[in-house]
Order: structure tokens, then sequence, then C-alpha cells
């Protein structure tokens, strides 16, 4: 037997291919993909998209009838202003209108931009002069969709808090 095959032989004596780890190594890369395509189908699957709505062409015309109600609320000039105090987890601020027409109870939902579960409604009872004061759980770290409205659905007011950055934040009617 010549020096060439011996080494040849050699090399290739080592055993079979499972007992060596580059083909493991290299076979590693193509099963994590596996892994992770699965699980991503999985998450696909059995989680509910939460930003896909159901009947969007109800939706859309909806969309009119809110409009006729911010246009509603410039009209009586209505103004929300609000202030969050952390230590006692409290919501106050005023309410008023340049009509000076009677606000009466007012609804505050604070919309969670990606999770609907997480959203509040308060309910707010302002005295005469248009100031609250109501209780608020500790929120979330965000962007917080902010929708006022009065108890019979003429008129609302629409803005965005950014919690905590702003701890005040007014809504005002848009001018004509």
């Amino acid at each position: 037997m010549s020096k060439t095959t011996a080494i040849f032989n050699q090399n290739h004596d080592e055993g079979p291919w499972y007992k060596h780890r580059w083909p493991w190594l290299l076979m590693l890369g193509p099963f994590a993909v596996v892994i992770a395509g699965s699980i991503t189908m999985w998450i696909a699957v059995t989680q509910q998209d939460a930003l896909v709505v159901d009947d969007y062409y109800k939706q859309g015309k909806a969309i009119n009838q809110d409009l006729r109600r911010d246009r509603v609320a410039t009209d009586l000039g209505v103004q929300f202003s609000a202030h969050y105090d952390t230590p006692t987890r409290i919501l106050s601020g005023s309410i008023s209108n340049k009509a000076k027409q009677a606000i009466g109870d007012i609804s505050v939902r604070l919309i969670h931009a990606t999770i609907p579960e997480k959203d509040i409604v308060l309910l707010i009872q302002p005295d005469k002069a248009g100031h609250f004061s109501v209780a608020l759980p500790m929120l979330d770290l965000g962007r917080w969709q902010v929708l006022v409205e009065n108890e019979k659905r003429d008129w609302r007011l629409n803005g965005i808090w950014t919690w905590p950055a702003q701890r005040s934040f007014a809504i005002e009617a848009d001018e004509q």
C-alpha cells in the first residue's frame, strides 16, 4: 500500500458520519429555522388579531356619524383638560363649552394603542363649574387615545395622551 492510500484511509476510517460534529453543526441552522417557523405559525393561528376589524363596511358608515358629532362639538366649542396625579391616582380637570350649555355626565374612554382589553372607561359627573375628579388606576406606559363624549352621545372630542411624558393634557374642538 502506498503512502497516499494510507493517508486517505486514515482520514476516512474515523467512523460513521453521525459521529462527527460538522454535519450536526451544518444541520443546526435549517433545524433552527424549522423550529422558529413552527413557533411563528402557532402564534399566528392561536392569537387573535386585535387590529383587524371584522366588519369594515359598518365601521366606515359609522365614521360619517362620528364626523357629525365632531362638528357638533366644534359648534359648541367644547374644551376638556385633565391632570393625572400619580400618588393619589386621581384624574382631575375641567370641561366647558363656549355656548355655556349644561354639560351633564361625561364618558371618557382611554383607548390603548394595541390591546383592547386594557381600554378604560370613566364616567364623570362634573360640577356646575365643569370641574371633576375621578379615580384612575395606574396606566401602562405609552400612547393613549382619549375619547370624550356626553351621555347622549351628541358630540365627542378626540385626542392623544402620551403617558407618562404628559402629566396633563387638553383637548379642544377644532375651530371652523
